[in-house]
């Protein structure tokens, strides 16, 4: 809040400047790409679902976010970008990127997590560190940009956009490789989505529980992760595996609490920051490594586990809620964050993304994207293979 004080102040106080013709005309912008870019995602949904890739119901597999970076990025080396819009532009990559992750703390119950039991969880961390060890390691291995392959180590696994976008303001992430992080991810989770159901069923067709713990844990992104478990209750009738996957993804998707701090210390011990002269590297203190806006998530996380547990008990969340308008509240806190705070921030990602900038990006940054994607592919079939009869849901 200090820093957003002190831009509003610097704003102010520049002469004839004032919030509506400097920030607002970047927000309209970015809330026009960002409308268009939900509407398209959902027709792209439609459309999935009439050609039968997806059964009836389904929501749209490709996530409004990624779909208005696109269009951002069209826009940005087209028609370029006023400068008019410029600040707005920058206003809301900033702060409507913090407030959409503080409100997806509303949408994770801890209470979650428990139902995995004690061998539930070790499962999915073990499948969170093999993805980022193994896009590290790569990364490293091909000479890449360390702050690149973080990203994609971090929507590989833990949550795929969601986490990319967590930790990009950490890293001082550029838009460019924000944008290239995203489309690694949700290639490459579209394909899981789509072949992954077949590969639950070769593998564990007889069970539900196992089923759904790999679709949770080998998939990145929430969505392709209830895509392709509808897609394998379709296929194979097993209903229960779409909440065994759902169950798996959501505690999956707590771990970022723990890891965007943890992350942010390997970086930053890689890279090192400079002193105020230049100079010496060192590793900023523990506490600059976790941001606010993750505090904010973890606390909207416990608001909604302390509302669950008070319903469960008591009938009434917080006293005087009922299940109702309990869940109308953390559906749509969750959901204004996820889909307007969000898309409000990657659409002003995708305005800020110069094309031309990706030339120095090359190819080898997807290659570690298809190796770290198949190695959790991997680790989630081996260790559900031979520990997957433990956990009861």
């Amino acid at each position: 809040m200090g820093k957003l004080k002190m831009y509003m102040n610097k704003l102010e106080s520049t002469p004839n400047r004032s919030f509506i013709n400097v920030i607002l005309p970047g927000i309209l912008i970015c809330f026009v790409v960002m409308i268009a870019g939900i509407y398209l995602a959902e027709l792209i949904g439609v459309m999935i679902v009439k050609l039968g890739i997806l059964p009836e119901g389904s929501s749209s597999p490709v996530s409004g976010i990624f779909v208005a970076i696109i269009l951002g990025i069209i826009i940005r080396n087209t028609v370029n970008m006023h400068s008019i819009f410029r600040n707005g532009v920058a206003f809301a990559v900033k702060y409507a990127l913090r407030a959409g992750i503080i409100l997806l703390g509303l949408r994770l119950s801890l209470n979650e997590a428990l139902r995995l039991g004690a061998w539930g969880i070790p499962l999915i961390i073990a499948c969170i560190s093999c993805g980022i060890i193994v896009t590290l390691y790569f990364t490293k291995k091909l000479n890449q940009s360390n702050r690149l392959g973080t990203l994609i180590a971090c929507g590989t696994g833990i949550c795929g956009v969601t986490a990319i976008m967590a930790i990009s303001p950490v890293l001082k992430a550029k838009d460019n490789e924000i944008s290239y992080a995203v489309a690694n991810i949700t290639i490459f989770g579209l394909v899981g989505m789509l072949f992954y159901p077949y590969l639950a069923n070769t593998f564990f067709g007889d069970d539900p529980i196992k089923a759904g713990l790999f679709l949770g844990t080998a998939i990145h992104d929430t969505a392709q992760v209830t895509g392709s478990a509808l897609i394998y209750n379709q296929m194979f009738d097993m209903e229960k595996a779409v909440d065994v996957a759902m169950v798996t993804k959501l505690t999956r998707n707590l771990f970022i609490i723990a890891v965007i701090p943890l992350i942010s210390f390997l970086f930053f011990k890689n890279e090192g920051v400079e002193d105020g002269n230049g100079g010496e590297r060192k590793i900023p203190k523990w506490y600059k490594l976790i941001p606010l806006f993750v505090i904010g998530f973890l606390l909207l996380a416990f608001v909604r586990t302390i509302g669950d547990m008070n319903l469960e008990n008591n009938g009434l969340a917080f006293g005087f809620l009922d299940s109702t308008t309990w869940k109308n509240v953390y559906t749509y806190g969750s959901s204004f964050g996820t889909t307007y705070m969000l898309g409000l921030a990657m659409a002003g990602v995708g305005l800020s993304t110069d094309f031309s900038t990706f030339k120095g990006l090359g190819i080898k940054p997807f290659y570690i994207g298809l190796i770290a994607a198949v190695s959790v592919g991997i680790v989630s079939l081996t260790l559900i293979s031979l520990f997957g009869h433990l956990i009861v849901i």
